[in-house]
């Protein structure tokens, strides 16, 4: 066994059910004597005490905050406060992992229902920069809203919304996550329209370079590696190999680092040799 997830419905209160899931990890933990990975579920709302138990047993934890925002959620759901029962548990969980504390190893994720509240990416990405650079969070993580499985006053159950175009915005946030968390983008460098959504057809990356052309041509020879990783095309492992590679040679093509491709022909656009 390489891992275990540990989640519940609510069963009673949000203390109840952290006490049952709780229980489950100091069994596996002393009992079984398991040392491998376990990810535990806060439940929105849970006490000070069974969240700090929770972490104390876990490798990772974490409580879905689903949508950005006090408003959002008060369409969603009415028996959670979003501030006294997510927010401030979130709070609590990077206070106790902190850099230097007790639990600085064990790792807080959260993730967002894309759609459900009508919600702009604009307003997701900004959480997302606050929860990386403020709270330390993990990682983040998404998933698409599909219409009928939830209650008929949310926002996307009273308008047509097209299946497909809800999961790309899934994939152009999973896509944004990557470049702030590896590539060190801000959330104020993302480019949306005038509604406040990312691109459907095009690479945030991409869009950040076609709106500074100031930042190109850069000079493959000369550039550090977070100005690499900022040309469309490159990834981490060409990055590498360029810097790698010039330590010895100057550089004169791309065909030098990687074999041809589509990803390497729309680099060639963005460098100078």
């Amino acid at each position: 066994m390489f891992g275990i997830f540990i989640s519940s419905g609510v069963i009673g209160t949000p203390d109840n059910t952290m006490e049952q899931i709780n229980r489950i990890g100091h069994i596996l933990r002393y009992r079984h004597a398991f040392t491998g990975y376990m990810h535990l579920k806060i439940i929105p709302g849970a006490s000070k005490a069974a969240i700090a138990e929770a972490v104390s047993l876990a490798k990772a934890v974490s409580l879905n905050i689903e949508t950005p925002g006090a408003d959002n959620p008060a369409r969603g759901s009415y028996k959670k406060d979003y501030l006294r029962d997510i927010i401030e548990p979130i709070k609590y969980i990077s206070q106790l992992t902190a850099k230097g504390s007790r639990y600085q190893r064990v790792q807080q994720t959260t993730q967002f229902i894309v759609g459900a509240a009508a919600e702009p990416d604009r307003q997701i990405v900004r959480y997302m920069g606050g929860l990386y650079e403020r709270l330390g969070m993990h990682r983040v993580y998404f998933i698409a809203y599909q219409q009928r499985l939830g209650h008929s006053d949310l926002p996307a159950e009273r308008t047509l919304q097209d299946p497909a175009a809800v999961l790309t915005r899934e994939h152009q946030l999973y896509q944004v996550d990557f470049l702030m968390r590896k590539y060190g983008f801000k959330d104020s460098e993302l480019f949306f329209d005038t509604k406040g959504h990312l691109s459907l057809t095009e690479d945030p990356k991409e869009t950040w370079a076609k709106m500074h052309p100031e930042f190109f041509p850069l000079d493959i020879n000369k550039a550090d590696k977070l100005e690499l990783l900022r040309v469309p095309g490159l990834g981490h492992i060409i990055v590498n190999r360029i810097l790698k590679y010039r330590r010895s040679k100057k550089i004169h093509r791309l065909e030098d680092i990687a074999k041809p491709g589509k990803l390497l022909n729309k680099a060639k656009q963005y460098l100078n040799f």
